[in-house]
C-alpha cells in the first residue's frame, strides 16, 4: 500500500512541476478551468461534456510528453543525432494540432451557447 501512495506522490509532484516550470501548461491549465466553467453554467448534454474531458486531458497529457521528451533530448543532446531537432519539432507540432482541433470543438459546442447568452443580454 505504501508504494502505491508513494506513486501517486511522485506523480503529483510531476504534475507541478510541470505546472511551476512550463508557461505552455499553465495557459492550457486556464483554458481548462475556463471551459469547466463553462461546462458548469451551460447545459450540457452527457456526451458534450466527456467530449470535453477528453480533449482537456488530450493536450495536458501530449503537452506533458512533449516537454518530458525536450528535456530527456536536451539532457542527452551532446550524444544525439542532428534529429533530436526535427523529433522536438514533431512533438510540439502534435501539441498544436491537438490544441487547435481542441478549441474546434469547444467553439462547436460553445459558440452556439454564447451566442444565445449574448443575445439574451
Amino acid at each position: 500500500m505504501f508504494s502505491l501512495l508513494e506513486s501517486f506522490s511522485h506523480a503529483f509532484k510531476g504534475l507541478v512541476y510541470v505546472f511551476k516550470s512550463e508557461r505552455n501548461f499553465r495557459i492550457q491549465t486556464l483554458a481548462s478551468l475556463i471551459t469547466v466553467c463553462l461546462a458548469v453554467y451551460f447545459p450540457l448534454k452527457a456526451w458534450e461534456i466527456i467530449t470535453l474531458i477528453l480533449l482537456i486531458l488530450l493536450v495536458m497529457i501530449m503537452e506533458i510528453i512533449n516537454t518530458a521528451l525536450e528535456y530527456f533530448s536536451d539532457m542527452m543532446k551532446p550524444r544525439l543525432h542532428h534529429y533530436v531537432g526535427v523529433v522536438k519539432d514533431m512533438m510540439a507540432g502534435g501539441v498544436l494540432l491537438s490544441s487547435i482541433g481542441s478549441i474546434a470543438i469547444g467553439l462547436i459546442i460553445f459558440l452556439p451557447r454564447l451566442i444565445d447568452f449574448f443575445k439574451s443580454l
